[in-house]
C-alpha cells in the first residue's frame, strides 16, 4: 500500500543526503534494513493512530530546532551515589567526564567499538529487539535510529553489579540533534541497574534495546533533564525471559516536546515487567507524552504500566497504554493506571488505555481519571495552618507517590523526590 504523498515528502525530506555509518558487516546490515523499513512505514504524522494526540513535526524535520542551553543551578541528580558514570555531550561521548569503564559483573563499552567488531554479542540485540517491536505498531523513529546511531553503549551484566551505571546526556549546543543507541544484555541470573539523567540535545533521539535472560534483574531509573526547549523522542525496547524482572521509571520536568514509548514482550512464564513515570509540566509550550505496549506470551506473569502527570497553565499530557494477552498465556496478572492532576480549567490530559485478551484464565484491570485538586484536603491542611501553595505541593507530591513507589532503591526514590520538591518551590 502506497504511503501518502504528505508521508512521502517528509520522509524524503529527513532522509535525504543521510550517509549511513560505517561499521562491521552485520552492523551495516542491520542499518541498512532499519532504513528500507522508515522508507516503507514513512515518518509519524499526525493522522496516524498513534499519534493523533501528539504533532510530530519537529521532530521529523531535517533540523533540530532551536533550543536554549539551561543553565543548571543545582547539584547532579545521584551525585552522591557511587556508580560507573558515562558521559555524552550533545550526543558524543565524553572520556574525559567519564568513569573508567571498568565494573565487577559488567562489561561495558562504547557502541562505536561494538559495532565496529566483527564478532560481538550485540549483533543479536541491535536493531532486532527494535524491529519486533514495530509489530503490530510501527515505530519509524526508532527505525531511523538504528539506522543512523553512531554513539551509546553496549553493557552486558554477566552477574549481579556492584554498581549502578550512570548514562548522563549533556546539553551545550543550542541546535544540537543527538542520536544514542543503547544495547543492554542481562544474562541468567544476573542484575544491573542503570540510571539515565540531562537533557542531551536541542533535539533527542534514543533507543534502548534491553535483553534479560532466565531469572535476571534489570532496574532503570530515569530523569529527564530541565531544559525548557528541548524536545525528546525516547524508545525503550525490551524481551524479558523466565522469571525475570523488568523495572523502569521515569520522571519528566520541563520540555517542549516529550514522547516516551516502551515496548515490552514477555516471553518467559513467571516474569514480572513494571513501567512507570510521573511528570510535572508547566505552561503551554509543556507537551509530554507516555506510549506503553506490554505483550504476555507466557505462563503465570505480571505486568504493571503507573503513570501520574501534573499539568497547569495549559500544559498537556498524554497516555497510551495497551496489554495484550496472547492466546495461551494464561494466569496473566496486568494492571494499568494513568491518572492527571489539572492544577487549572486550561491543562489537558489526554488517554487511551486499551485491553486485548486472548486468554480466559488472567486477572486484568486498567483505569483513567483526570481531575483537580480535592477541596476538602486542601481545606483540611489549610485549617491546620498550612498555607495555600505548600498544602498544594504537599498534595501534588502524595498524588505522584504512587508512580515514585515503583522504585525499589530507596535512595534513588528520594533522590527523585527531592527533584520534585525542589521543581514544586521554584515553580510556586
Amino acid at each position: 500500500m502506497a504511503l501518502p504523498q504528505v508521508k512521502q515528502d517528509a520522509t524524503a525530506a529527513r532522509l535525504d543526503g543521510i550517509t549511513l555509518p560505517q561499521g562491521a558487516s552485520w552492523a551495516s546490515h542491520a542499518r541498512k534494513n532499519a532504513l528500507s523499513r522508515v522508507n516503507a512505514m514513512g515518518l509519524p504524522h499526525r493522522r496516524d493512530e498513534y499519534w493523533k494526540f501528539t504533532d510530530p513535526v519537529t521532530l521529523v524535520q531535517p533540523d533540530a530546532p532551536k533550543a536554549a542551553v539551561f543553565q543548571q543551578d543545582e547539584a547532579p541528580l545521584f551525585e552522591d551515589v557511587d556508580r560507573v558514570k558515562v558521559v555524552f555531550v550533545d550526543g558524543v561521548f565524553d572520556a574525559a567526564q567519564s568513569s573508567d569503564l571498568v565494573a565487577e559483573g559488567l562489561e561495558i563499552e562504547r557502541l562505536a567499538d561494538a559495532l565496529a567488531t566483527d564478532i560481538h554479542w550485540a549483533k543479536d540485540l541491535y536493531g532486532v529487539l527494535e524491529t519486533r517491536g514495530q509489530m503490530p505498531v510501527a515505530r519509524p523513529l526508532a527505525a531511523l535510529n538504528t539506522a543512523t546511531a553512531t554513539d551509546g553503549v553496549v553493557i552486558r551484566a554477566t552477574g549481579k553489579a556492584q554498581k549502578p551505571v550512570s548514562l548522563i546526556y549533556l546539553h551545550q549546543n543550542e541546535t544540537s540533534d543527538a542520536v544514542i543507541h543503547n544495547v543492554i544484555r542481562v544474562e541468567a541470573g544476573a542484575e544491573v541497574t542503570l540510571l539515565e539523567t540531562g537533557p542531551a540535545a536541542a533535539r533527542f533521539s534514543k533507543v534502548l534495546e534491553v535483553d534479560v535472560a532466565d531469572g535476571g534483574k534489570f532496574h532503570h531509573v530515569r530523569a529527564q533533564g530541565r531544559d525548557h526547549e528541548r524536545r525528546a523522542v525516547t524508545h525503550c525496547f525490551a524481551r524479558i525471559d523466565s522469571g525475570s524482572l523488568f523495572k523502569s521509571f521515569t520522571l519528566t520536568v520541563n520540555g517542549s516536546l516529550t514522547r516516551n514509548e516502551c515496548v515490552i514482550e514477555i516471553v518467559g512464564d513467571e516474569a514480572i515487567a513494571h513501567v512507570a513515570g510521573a511528570c510535572v509540566g508547566d505552561g503551554k509550550d509543556f507537551h509530554h507524552d507516555d506510549t506503553v505496549f506490554v505483550t504476555h506470551d507466557a505462563v503465570n506473569c505480571e505486568s504493571r504500566q503507573v503513570f501520574k502527570k501534573v499539568l497547569r497553565n495549559g500544559a498537556v499530557g498524554v497516555f497510551q497504554g495497551k496489554i495484550l494477552v496472547k492466546e495461551g498465556a494464561q494466569k496473566t496478572d496486568g494492571y494499568q493506571i494513568s491518572q492527571s492532576l489539572l492544577l487549572d480549567g486550561d491543562s489537558q490530559f489526554l488517554a487511551k488505555p486499551e485491553l486485548e485478551i486472548y486468554a480466559d484464565d488472567v486477572a486484568c484491570s486498567h483505569g483513567s481519571t483526570s481531575g483537580a485538586i480535592d477541596e476538602t484536603a486542601l481545606f483540611y491542611l489549610r485549617s491546620r495552618g498550612i498555607d495555600h501553595t505548600t498544602a498544594t505541593n504537599l498534595l501534588t507530591l502524595a498524588f505522584l507517590a504512587e508512580a515514585l513507589e515503583e522504585i525499589e532503591d530507596d535512595v534513588l526514590a528520594g533522590a527523585l523526590q527531592d527533584q520534585l520538591e525542589g521543581w514544586l518551590a521554584r515553580r510556586s
